[in-house]
């Protein structure tokens, strides 16, 4: 499906065919724009980034780069491709029709499943709009900005869906999702993960590994959704969304390469006097970003859920590649529970538990990440190892919400949580003493001394290309 860039919003909706709601959306744009001038990256908006636009939904045409400066991106309104014949694919609705439009029954919970969703889009871009000042790179600073217009327009696709199928008080939602802000003490954005600061490199490496992935599953999930529009607009954010992770992936297993390098040149584990950073505070990020990303997928037990999976709203990831009757009204799932100054799996009904399903799925997935970081530590020769801390650990929703847990999962009291608290998670000076190598690199090919090169460059360009013009 080509998008249709000569309109003044670039769709592949027929967006024109629909005057009310192409009139909705053209009063939104400049509140967006204007958002964007006032919270996106500062300091580069005049600049020209190397950047990689979507032509067509499809696996050709999603990736077209070129120089544009960031005010001027082309963002819109993409949706995969229609499925023929798709039905709903689990649930109480399972074999029906997909639906084109709301149904009655669910149009509240529909709305705020979308807001949701939608409002952790320009939280991403406000978290981050101070990291072009310390970038490491051109190459960094190129990714960046990438991660941040996608963002933009992951936002536009949920106000599209808002606009289009549910009317005033869609508007309404639509004009919320750019007067709240991150960390905003009165207008907070919804989700506590997306008020936290991205003050550094690490963090914002950290955010697009373990956070984006959540964002990954919570997509998944709402791409099996019985109402196809939602599905469609999740299935091509997805695609977008790989890049965020490759971002944090890549990124982190830079950091983890250079403490490793100058770990063997300096023959020595503590890099504070070599400006590199030190393996056991990148564990202490891990920790943080781990712990309060698996807080985003809510409560292990949850009747929100159920009735989400029971609705055909939200399924499980990969839900039709799954070997049960997508019903769940008789299957068990089980779920850890604190049971004296330990842990047990306790079965649950599987309906309730499909929050802690998908956090299963996402726990897996994330170890995969810190596989490859630790070969390349185990490929230097130092022995250590990264790992994720245990899932009660630092949590502030579901059943270990203010339990004191350590990394490794015992079960402590509140005055060892206090005594310890600064071995296990960033400490004041961690972050200052992070904060101390932000000093930015721009010359086109160079790196800062904290991270090493990526293997290559963007769009089988040179690692050396100038993929921002800052002059």
């Amino acid at each position: 499906m080509a998008i249709d860039y000569n309109q003044q919003i670039p769709n592949n909706v027929s967006l024109a065919d629909n005057r009310r709601l192409q009139r909705a959306l053209e009063a939104w744009q400049p509140k967006f724009r204007n958002w964007w001038t006032e919270m996106g990256p500062e300091g580069f908006q005049a600049k020209e980034v190397y950047l990689r636009t979507a032509v067509a939904v499809d696996a050709k045409g999603w990736a077209h780069f070129d120089y544009v400066k960031m005010p001027d991106y082309r963002w819109g309104i993409f949706l995969a491709e229609p499925e023929a014949g798709r039905q709903v694919n689990f649930g109480q609705h399972k074999g029906e029709p997909a639906w084109q439009e709301v149904p009655g029954e669910y149009r509240s919970t529909l709305r705020r499943i979308i807001v949701t969703q939608g409002d952790t889009d320009p939280a991403s871009v406000e978290q981050q709009r101070l990291l072009g000042q310390t970038c490491p790179s051109l190459y960094d600073l190129r990714n960046l900005f990438q991660v941040n217009v996608e963002e933009g327009r992951h936002l536009w696709a949920m106000v599209y869906l808002l606009d289009a199928h549910f009317g005033r008080d869609g508007r309404e939602e639509a004009e919320a999702l750019l007067e709240r802000r991150s960390g905003d003490v009165d207008k907070p954005r919804i989700l506590g993960a997306f008020n936290e600061q991205t003050p550094d490199w690490l963090a914002f490496f950290m955010f697009t590994y373990f956070t984006d992935r959540d964002g990954k599953y919570q997509l998944a999930s709402l791409a099996e959704s019985g109402f196809d529009p939602l599905s469609r607009s999740c299935r091509f954010m997805l695609t977008e969304e790989a890049h965020h992770m490759f971002v944090g992936e890549s990124g982190v297993g830079r950091v983890v390469q250079r403490a490793c390098e100058l770990m063997l040149e300096h023959d020595s584990g503590d890099l504070r006097d070599h400006g590199g950073i030190p393996l056991d505070l990148i564990q202490r990020y891990i920790n943080f970003h781990f712990s309060v990303s698996i807080d985003l997928f809510g409560s292990e037990l949850s009747t929100n859920a159920a009735n989400y999976f029971s609705g055909g709203l939200k399924g499980r990831f990969g839900e039709a590649k799954l070997d049960d009757d997508h019903l769940l009204r008789d299957a068990t799932y089980p779920v850890m529970e604190a049971y004296g100054k330990g842990f047990q799996n306790v079965e649950h009904p599987a309906l309730n538990a499909v929050n802690e399903r998908l956090r299963d799925n996402y726990v897996e997935d994330c170890q995969r990440g810190l596989n490859r970081w630790n070969k390349i530590i185990a490929d230097s020769g130092i022995d250590f190892e990264l790992r994720l801390p245990h899932r009660a650990f630092n949590r502030r929703i579901g059943n270990f919400a203010e339990i004191p847990v350590t990394p490794e999962g015992q079960i402590i009291d509140a005055a060892q949580w206090q005594a310890n608290h600064d071995k296990w998670l960033p400490s004041s000076a961690d972050r200052v003493y992070v904060s101390s190598l932000m000093a930015p690199v721009t010359e086109r090919g160079r790196m800062a001394n904290w991270i090493a090169a990526p293997a290559r460059g963007i769009n089988r360009q040179a690692i050396d290309f100038e993929y921002v013009k800052l002059n």
